[in-house]
């Protein structure tokens, strides 16, 4: 989407992704370096998802950029069938991802070790695209960032996945999601702010119903069910996502610059980022943390962490097939299956009635982050006729 430039991620992969949410956060969002619009028809969800990969690229393994690399394998050719593979695999390990975090941090044991669950999956991130970036597969060359340069990137990162996990962990995962739609506006406004970026009216017109969408959803979201059985959304909940949504609208807009300063692409940038948020981190979860007795841990938890780590490495490869070959229409589209897909199965297992009140702030709220990717394929088509009437 046009002000989402560039991704979760979600989401991260950590939740994404969180990761996962228009998601979500994560962003995502991305995976290529070709051009800006790629990037601004991210999901929401695909910022976050994006957004985390971003976070995972930096390692001082990568070869010096002097020295000869060989030249990235050309990715295979996608059939029809091949891209509805792509774009199927990438929607199931999103929700995948979004339900098994929700049940670990569901755990009470689990539910405060957030450094540590992110630190996982900035290693997994990184070691897949490791494998992908080697010469058998050639999805990328490795280029190496200073540690200097991508720590602040790193940070931010690295909020931008704990902060919607810890969201994820005390709300409901309607509500999860629904919130990362707010990333489209906070990003627009950041970028307006920092550098003067403007949307068209329609597409900020497109906004208001989204915006009010989410704040229908918080408000009826959080008020107490008289059914114990209903879940709902705390108060801790609500404040996280809101402060997720910052973090992960604030890595947009600097992933935007730092692909322009060190030009790299997302996924280069994400290799030298993985490392350095995964090893920060562990001077800091000693402090942090809360621990379980992982003797006690049951086995079907640990089943769940490896599974979470599995689905990340999908979304990672399944998202350049995505981008890099069916475009920013089919990336958008399957941003918002993934948006409406989540929600429909957070609604369903948090118990709530059809006729329950939040359910038409839900529909208010994604019927506007449609019609504003609606707006901005249109905008980027009108321009797209317009540099071919000027090259005539």
């Amino acid at each position: 989407m046009a002000v989402e430039q560039k991704t979760r991620a979600g989401s991260f992969s950590s939740s994404s992704a969180s990761s996962g949410s228009p998601e979500d956060s994560v962003r995502l969002a991305q995976l290529t370096s070709s051009g800006e619009f790629d990037e601004k028809l991210k999901s929401p969800e695909e910022l976050d998802i994006r957004d985390e990969i971003d976070d995972e690229e930096r390692a001082g393994l990568l070869p010096h950029e002097s020295q000869a690399q060989p030249a990235p394998a050309p990715p295979p050719p996608t059939s029809h069938v091949s891209a509805l593979l792509w774009m199927a695999i990438n929607t199931l390990a999103t929700v995948g991802i979004v339900f098994t975090n929700k049940a670990i941090f569901s755990d009470p044991s689990l539910k405060l070790a957030q450094l540590t669950f992110a630190s996982f999956h900035f290693f997994i991130t990184y070691l897949t695209l490791f494998i992908i970036s080697q010469p058998k597969f050639g999805f990328f060359v490795p280029r190496r960032a200073s540690i200097r340069d991508i720590l602040p990137l790193s940070i931010a990162m690295s909020l931008n996945v704990i902060l919607p996990n810890l969201s994820l962990a005390f709300s409901t995962v309607t509500f999860y999601q629904v919130a990362r739609i707010l990333l489209t506006p906070t990003v627009a406004a950041m970028n307006f702010v920092l550098y003067k970026v403007t949307l068209p009216r329609d597409a900020i017109i497109s906004l208001v119903p989204a915006c009010a969408g989410v704040g229908m959803v918080s408000y009826f979201d959080s008020l107490p069910a008289a059914d114990a059985s209903i879940k709902t959304t705390s108060g801790l909940g609500v404040i996280f996502a809101l402060l997720g949504i910052f973090a992960s609208s604030l890595y947009t807009v600097w992933i935007a610059s730092y692909h322009r300063k060190l030009k790299m692409s997302s996924m280069q940038l994400l290799f030298n980022q993985a490392p350095v948020s995964a090893f920060m981190l562990l001077y800091i979860i000693p402090f942090v943390d809360v621990f379980p007795v992982w003797s006690a841990v049951p086995l079907n938890r640990w089943a769940m962490i490896g599974m979470s780590g599995f689905f990340a490495s999908l979304i990672n490869i399944s998202q350049f097939y995505i981008i890099a070959q069916t475009g920013p229409v089919s990336s958008t589209v399957v941003g918002h299956v993934k948006t409406c897909t989540i929600v429909a199965l957070g609604w369903m297992a948090s118990g709530r009635p059809i006729g329950d009140k939040s359910v038409l702030g839900v529909m208010v709220a994604i019927g506007g982050i449609i019609a504003y990717s609606v707006v901005m394929l249109r905008e980027k088509a009108k321009e797209a006729a317009r540099a071919v009437q000027e090259r005539r």
